[in-house]
């Protein structure tokens, strides 16, 4: 390995090290060795719930409160019913004081039960040193001020210890006369719920407590709950988090032992319970998590995952290897191809450990643990798609040289030019782009060719018959053949047309019916057939007829990106995709392999991978020959799309088999990894349909289920933000580099790519569950159609948008903006939605014959990148 590799190598650990360790700082509070004062005691174990009347036992009691002896010197209760009225007599066992209460609401029944049970137990225990009747009950509208007031009476008038109700700082600011029936005042000072952030989180507090204090000068002020949470979504500023929370207690009881405040931190134990009423964050407020542990140091430094430091090892481990084979053999990449690629392999890894490990470093509910699950192998294959789009990234941006680069051949000796035959396999197509395609093979300058013209299939002889007498025109090089029930669709055709050919010839050429060839492609590219290696030469498919119409001028730039880019990628390791048009066939390889494929629509792309395994070479010339019509619809745009995704599961299912058996010496490893890994972002398109049909169900759950259903985590969400933007980047650097238009067209390219994504993830799906899809034929000449139209050929599109909006506008409308989670889980549906946007986008542009190029521009129309010629770009250096 180069000096330059090894520097790199160590480079890079040292930074993925160091960036571990930058988003896991060490932080710092105030050191607590003191006894607390007092915490909020809910008891409820994992899996028991009082909405579903599932109460701790005795036992659990017991466990809890000896835990606490020694730790705190009081506990507040919320309920003296249901088992929790025993909570005093075994609190006074461990020398524990008791702030004692009893839960009203709208169940009056249950409030008499609960007033009853505390007077009781005020006359039986002398450590319960104060009682709080009611629990935020006017904050929830459970009791109304007049209301509560005839409780707090009741148990002032038959107990003889301090008595008070406990709500929010601001309830008692709104509600002054409350004071009047209270010994004291408790309040809840939480700015988590105000989103406040933790940095200011101790100052809000105080200043919250002293505008109380100041409004009631002459009550005693108990902060009744105060604390912050560990976990769960962002509020406002608000951020839970484990380091936020040790230091806003930590800090705190330094401060109420200064100022000596009376208090009870919220809450002892974490609660999986209150998922139902606040969601993730509520079940996370406990010193202790729900298994009893402590959750953090009340001395010493903080850290928010204590595992960081495994999970930086393992994120190297990982990454090592890769970085190590790649750096040690790509060496016709530049130093900053090399860089550029490395980095991105540790960055991979490093994601990956941290997604694998998110269960251990974050607490999650029973339902982010299922999210977890189904979503690591969507962005486990979302994180190979980057890899392999950063791979073609770095050869396509930063090759020193291409080593497979086959230009065309010029003045090739005539006499030495083998026979070619020309196959033209037509269905229900209209002559007149037939005859056109016919009049450029008969200027083609070549001295001995034939064309055979097969049409299958087409009943209406009015289509047919014109393109018979045509050829009759043309001579004898032109022969025509009619079949009028024939099977095995185009592979058929060709088939039949092979069998047709004359004994002599040796290459086999095949080109779509609106194709106009330039009359020097064969004398360029059939020379190099002199190589007996060379199985079939191909060449670029380009087309015409797109200028002054925005759809097809987007469409056209779509597909020149595949032939600028992935075709000359694969090429470098003689993997390219054969395609049905301007492709010429050793004929003897064609025969050898057992002809065209019948049973697959797509029998182009695997005629040449039997090539390749009967161990002959491909010939990719990166030089437009001959130019098609794009299709004049966006039905027939997504159907030819749809064509060519189903059929290359097809042969994903039939032929993978060769390509993962290692015993198999046919393919190289380039080859294997082009075919297995080269339409993984199609599958990404699929997973991209599966996902949004997940996130609408999962968004009905938490509209209509919030109990069973709650907003992912951001951080199962945040990486397919980031993939998304990569992508982008992806695109827009290579059209940048290879494909030479305006910026306004290589926005109409990404615009047209995108909007195939829907029709992309159908091909794959119905691909994966089907094997008997008819071809389908692509549709040219169209009549454009009505406006009605567009809406249709993107309807199915239209109604995933609207779904997805109405979704986001639910979600909104029912949690509102100042939840972080709604807004990342509303932007997530957005950005599902935006290849649904661009579907109905390039439809509707499709049927509007008015709009021209200039008039949809983003970007001046005159912004043209310096052009550079596809010799310079491909010719090595």
């Amino acid at each position: 390995m180069r000096k330059t590799s090894v520097v790199i190598l160590l480079a890079i650990v040292v930074a993925n090290w160091s960036l571990w360790a930058y988003f896991n700082p060490k932080e710092t509070a105030p050191p607590w060795a003191g006894v607390i004062n007092g915490v909020s005691f809910s008891p409820y174990q994992d899996g028991q719930d009082p909405f579903e009347k599932k109460y701790p036992s005795a036992q659990d009691l017991t466990k809890d409160l000896e835990l606490l002896q020694g730790c705190v010197k009081s506990v507040r209760t919320y309920s003296s019913a249901d088992g929790l009225e025993l909570i005093p007599a075994i609190a006074n066992q461990y020398g524990l004081r008791v702030t004692a209460g009893a839960w009203l609401d709208k169940d009056r029944e249950k409030n008499e039960l609960e007033i009853y049970n505390l007077v009781q137990n005020v006359r039986k225990y002398n450590n319960i040193d104060r009682v709080i009747v009611g629990n935020e009950a006017i904050l929830r509208d459970d009791l109304s001020v007049a209301e509560l007031t005839k409780y707090l009476r009741l148990v002032r008038a038959y107990t003889d210890v301090p008595v008070g109700t406990a709500e929010p700082w601001h309830i008692w600011i709104k509600h002054p006369e409350l004071a009047k029936e209270v010994d004291y005042i408790a309040i809840h000072v939480l700015p988590y719920w105000e989103g406040v952030a933790a940095k200011d989180a101790m100052a809000w507090s105080l200043e919250h407590y002293e505008m109380v204090q100041k409004a009631f000068p002459d009550k005693k002020i108990l902060i009744a709950e105060i604390g912050w949470p560990s976990a769960g979504h962002r509020f406002g500023k608000a951020s839970a988090t484990q380091v936020n929370q040790a230091q806003f207690v930590r800090t705190f009881l330094n401060l109420a032992q200064e100022k000596k405040l009376d208090y009870f931190i919220m809450e002892a134990f974490d609660q999986n319970w209150k998922n139902h009423s606040e969601g993730v964050v509520g079940m996370h407020w406990g010193v202790f998590d729900v298994q009893r542990q402590a959750k953090f140091s009340m001395t010493g430094d903080i850290t928010e995952v204590e595992l960081w430091r495994v999970e930086a090892v393992v994120a190297t481990v990982l990454g090592f290897l890769p970085m190590l084979l790649f750096l040690g053999y790509w060496r016709h990449i530049r130093l900053r191809g090399l860089l550029f690629f490395a980095v991105l392999l540790q960055l991979t890894a490093s994601l990956f450990t941290w997604m694998i490990f998110i269960p251990w470093a974050t607490d999650l509910t029973f339902a982010s643990q299922i999210t977890w699950a189904v979503l690591l192998p969507a962005q486990i294959a979302l994180l190979m798609v980057v890899l392999i789009n950063g791979f073609e990234l770095t050869e396509m941006l930063w090759t020193k040289q291409w080593r497979r680069y086959f230009p065309p051949i010029q003045n090739a000796p005539s006499d030495q030019l083998p026979k070619v035959s020309l196959h033209l396999a037509i269905c229900n197509e209209p002559p007149d782009m037939v005859i056109e395609t016919l009049n450029a093979l008969a200027r083609l300058d070549y001295p001995d060719y034939e064309v055979l013209v097969v049409d299958n299939n087409t009943a209406d002889a009015a289509l047919w018959v014109p393109v018979q007498v045509h050829c009759e025109k043309l001579g004898s090089r032109f022969q025509f053949f009619h079949l009028p029930k024939y099977p095995g669709f185009k592979a058929g055709a060709l088939n039949f047309a092979l069998r047709q050919a004359h004994p002599d010839v040796q290459v086999v050429g095949v080109i779509d019916s609106d194709y106009v060839v330039d009359p020097d492609w064969l004398k360029a590219t059939v020379p190099y057939f002199a190589q007996p290696e060379v199985g079939f030469v191909q060449g670029p498919q380009d087309n015409r007829g797109w200028e002054g119409d925005t759809f097809k001028e987007m469409c056209n730039w779509e597909y020149k990106g595949f032939f600028e880019i992935g075709m000359v990628q694969r090429n470098e390791r003689d993997a390219i995709i054969q395609h049905g048009t301007m492709t010429l066939i050793r004929r003897q390889a064609l025969e050898e392999v057992g002809a065209w494929g019948e049973w697959t629509i797509c029998e182009d792309a695997e005629l040449g991978m039997r090539l390749m395994k009967a161990g002959y070479q491909s010939v990719y010339v990166n030089h437009v020959f001959g130019r098609g019509l794009v299709p004049d619809s966006f039905t027939g745009y997504k159907k030819q799309r749809f064509r060519w995704v189903y059929g290359a599961v097809q042969i994903l299912r039939h032929r993978g088999h060769w390509l993962i058996d290692m015993k198999d010496q046919d393919f190289t490893w380039g080859q294997r990894f082009h075919f297995l890994f080269g339409w993984l972002p199609w599958f990404a398109d699929a997973l991209h349909l599966a996902f949004t049909v997940a996130a609408v169900v999962w968004t009905l759950g938490i509209l209509w289920q919030p109990h069973y259903f709650e907003f992912p985590l951001a951080a199962f969400l945040l990486p397919v933000l980031g993939l998304f933007g990569f992508k982008i980047v992806h695109s827009l650097s290579l059209y940048y580099v290879r494909v030479q238009c305006t910026w306004r067209q290589k926005i109409g390219a990404a615009i047209a790519g995108m909007s195939l994504t829907h029709a992309i993830a159908l091909g794959i799906w119905k691909g994966l569950s089907s094997d008997k899809q008819p071809f389908l034929r692509t549709p040219k000449c169209e009549h454009r159609p009505a406006l009605m139209q567009g809406i249709l050929m993107a309807w199915e599109e239209t109604q995933i948008l609207f779904l997805l909006w109405l979704c986001v506008a639910a979600v909104t409308f029912r949690y509102g903006m100042m939840d972080m989670e709604v807004i990342i889980w509303s932007a997530i549906l957005l950005i599902q939605s935006i290849p649904y946007v661009a579907a109905l986008t390039i439809s509707m542009i499709n049927v509007l014959p008015s709009v021209s190029a200039r008039q949809w521009a983003i970007f001046p129309p005159g912004l043209r990148l310096p052009e550079v010629s596809v010799q310079e770009r491909d010719t090595p250096k």
